[in-house]
C-alpha cells in the first residue's frame, strides 16, 4: 500500500504539468492543422496570438473578475462565448465544447475553436493581445528557422 502512495506522488506532477509548446514545434503544429492563412490569417499572426495569449502554454488560464468568465488554453479562448466551464454566467459555448479541453497538450480541439472564433465577424481582433502586440507588426520572428 505505502508502495502505491508513493507512486501515486512520483506520478502526479506529470499528470498536472502542462505542455509549453517550443516556438517551431508551435509552428509546424499550427500549420499541420491548417492555420496557415486559415480566413486570411498568417501563420505568423497565430503564433504572435499564441505567444502574447499564453506564452505557448496549453494550460494558461486566465480569470476575468468583470464577467465572472474565464480565458483557458494557447489561444486564452473565452467561457462567456466559446466553451462550458459550468461556472460562467450566461455562457454561449459557441464551439460546443468543455473548456477542459482547451488545457489539453493535445491542441486540436482548440484549434478548431480559434478557427470558430475567427470565422464571427470580429476575427482575429477579437483577441486583445493579437491587438495590443501583433497587429500592424512585422511578425516573420514568430516562424523565422521553423520551416514553414
Amino acid at each position: 500500500m505505502k508502495a502505491l502512495l508513493i507512486l501515486g506522488l512520483l506520478l502526479l506532477p506529470a499528470t498536472v504539468q502542462s505542455k509549453v509548446f517550443e516556438r517551431c514545434e508551435l509552428a509546424r503544429t499550427l500549420k499541420r492543422l491548417g492555420m496557415e492563412g486559415f480566413k486570411g490569417i498568417s501563420l505568423p499572426n497565430w503564433m504572435c496570438l499564441a505567444r502574447w495569449e499564453s506564452n505557448y502554454n496549453t494550460q494558461a488560464t486566465n480569470y476575468n473578475p468583470g464577467d465572472g468568465s474565464t480565458d483557458y488554453g494557447i489561444f486564452q479562448i473565452n467561457s462567456r462565448y466559446w466553451c462550458n466551464d459550468g461556472k460562467t454566467p450566461g455562457a454561449v459555448n459557441a464551439c460546443g465544447i468543455p473548456c477542459s479541453v482547451l488545457l489539453q497538450d493535445d491542441v486540436n480541439q482548440a484549434v478548431t475553436c480559434a478557427k470558430r472564433v475567427v470565422s464571427d465577424p470580429q476575427g482575429i481582433h477579437a483577441w486583445v493581445a493579437w491587438r495590443a502586440h501583433c497587429q500592424n507588426q512585422d511578425l516573420s520572428q514568430y516562424v523565422r528557422g521553423c520551416g514553414v
